[in-house]
């Protein structure tokens, strides 16, 4: 919203002026429009004139999904309603998991289990797919690894079991996560996220 207002004063070269006379019959004055407008600062124009805005945290956990009674070795896609996270902009992401059965998981980050969707201008991709990636490690400088898995993960049941994870996922533009119920019964889970810049 822009507030503006008109305020009216003499020109500084005007006769009126010039001859030492603050108020005049004769109209020697200039409109000078005053305004307040508010400027934000969050971010820039990239080389194709696009606005590429900063993004800031996630206010609260979303994404929430519910899966119900997996079956021991049995797998979810999470999230299930939305069936991917966009991880462009962020660099850090919490993952809350409340299982109903305590015992050990396998956590994986895969490609978006929905696989109608392009990734960027590819179609298809290859949905559900476990991320991999090449890390700056040392031991392991010109192979593939899994961005992340986790094969035996103990949770505790009917808390919220989070964690976050740094750097790994960042910028990932369709993520989802694999997890398979190891904990040796049924188990409904539920998950959510939380998304960091």
């Amino acid at each position: 919203m822009v507030k503006q207002t008109k305020r009216t004063g003499y020109a500084p070269w005007s006769l009126t002026r010039e001859a030492g006379v603050e108020s005049a019959t004769v109209n020697g004055t200039i409109d000078v429009p005053q305004f307040i407008q508010p400027t934000l600062s969050t971010g820039f124009v990239d080389e194709r004139g696009n606005w590429q805005g900063t993004k800031s945290n996630d206010r609260d956990f979303a994404y929430y999904s519910k899966d119900e009674e997996i079956a021991n070795g049995g797998y979810i896609l999470s999230p299930t309603e939305t069936g991917t996270l966009s991880m462009v902009g962020f660099r850090d992401i919490q993952i809350a998991i409340k299982p109903s059965n305590g015992g050990n998981y396998k956590l994986e980050a895969v490609m978006s289990s929905d696989g109608s969707q392009p990734y960027y201008n590819l179609s298809p991709p290859d949905a559900a797919a476990v991320l991999v990636g090449l890390f700056p490690n040392p031991s392991t400088t010109n192979a593939l690894n899994d961005i992340f898995t986790d094969a035996a993960q103990p949770l505790t049941a009917d808390v919220w079991n989070i964690f976050m994870l740094m750097d790994v996922l960042r910028n990932q533009a369709r993520l989802g996560f694999k997890i398979t119920n190891n904990s040796g019964g049924n188990s409904t889970i539920e998950t959510s996220y939380l998304r960091l810049v």
